[in-house]
């Protein structure tokens, strides 16, 4: 009797862990946004990009070899990997990072980066034939709307700057969310056999080689080399670039993917509550309004493609 009732709980305990697993990663992934808040007052962006996809590499690179994962043996398959790798790593975290560099809060550049689902189903009617649904139409509307009450709020009254930041930092972004849109997109029409760990690998070189050249040529590549930015750094390679790959490979596995993708939307508002917490970063009322029609036109959207 007592060896069935440790089986039922261990098959319990391993229930629930499965059960938390979306939403774990999705923690981890908001962290990316506070950890570029942390770390760039000690070195500039595509500096501490490189940094991090280097670090990422020499742990990763062994794990690979350890686990005896395959390396993609078509070298047509290296090169569109490497393409979705400058787009998905390269452009997206480049504009991200640049983006709260220039003073974007962690909240706000969580949030406009989350619309790319939306242009994701925007531009997948053009580039790969998929039809919108009218749900998914009203939810690039809401989403539209909301990210407009969010901007909106942020805007000081006879200015063309926003609070705490100008143009500069909102273009860093937008273009962070249409490279990571198109990544997507193009990973998916050309990288559907790609290893997901050594894929991921892959992009990281390609990303970490364009970051690399633009810290040559744009930035002093000077670090700090404070308590904070090495704790920083070694938390987003740990934490996001290799324990949230394996656990999409897990939840890849076990077949709960799409329970990723559904929790997605989550990342902006835990976002801003963990910069409100350790930044004091603060939304208006309208732009938490706007917030929240903002993800729920992406929840709208993201539900109505997992049909």
């Amino acid at each position: 009797m007592s060896s069935i009732f440790n089986a039922l709980k261990e098959k319990d305990a391993a229930s629930l862990g499965l059960a938390a697993m979306p939403g774990i990663f999705v923690l981890l992934w908001s962290t990316g946004f506070i950890g570029a808040k942390f770390g760039l007052p000690y070195a500039e962006p595509f500096t501490f990009l490189f940094l991090r996809f280097v670090l990422t590499l020499l742990l990763l690179t062994p794990l690979i070899w350890i686990m005896r994962i395959s390396w993609p043996s078509s070298p047509t398959l290296w090169k569109h990997i490497a393409v979705s790798g400058l787009l998905v790593h390269g452009t997206y975290l480049g504009g991200v990072f640049y983006g709260i560099y220039w003073g974007m809060p962690a909240g706000l550049a969580a949030l406009l980066v989350g619309l790319q689902p939306l242009l994701t189903a925007a531009c997948a009617g053009p580039l790969l034939g998929e039809r919108l649904t009218r749900r998914q139409w009203l939810g690039l509307l809401l989403g539209l709307v909301g990210i407009s009450l969010v901007l909106g709020s942020k805007l000081e009254l006879g200015s063309t700057l926003f609070s705490g930041f100008g143009m500069g930092a909102l273009v860093s972004v937008m273009a962070a969310l249409v490279g990571i849109s198109l990544g997507t997109l193009y990973q998916k029409r050309y990288c559907t056999s790609m290893p997901l760990l050594s894929g991921a690998a892959i992009q990281y070189m390609a990303a970490g080689g364009l970051l690399g050249i633009g810290a040559l040529l744009f930035e002093s590549r000077e670090v700090e080399w404070s308590t904070t930015f090495i704790l920083t750094v070694g938390w987003l390679v740990l934490a996001l670039s290799i324990a949230a790959i394996l656990l999409l490979m897990a939840l890849i596995k076990k077949g709960e993917a799409s329970r990723v993708a559904s929790l997605f939307y989550l990342v902006p508002p835990v976002t801003a509550l963990q910069a409100w917490w350790l930044f004091d970063e603060r939304l208006p009322l309208m732009g938490l309004i706007g917030m929240v029609i903002a993800i729920a036109g992406v929840v709208m959207v993201v539900k109505s493609a997992s049909k």
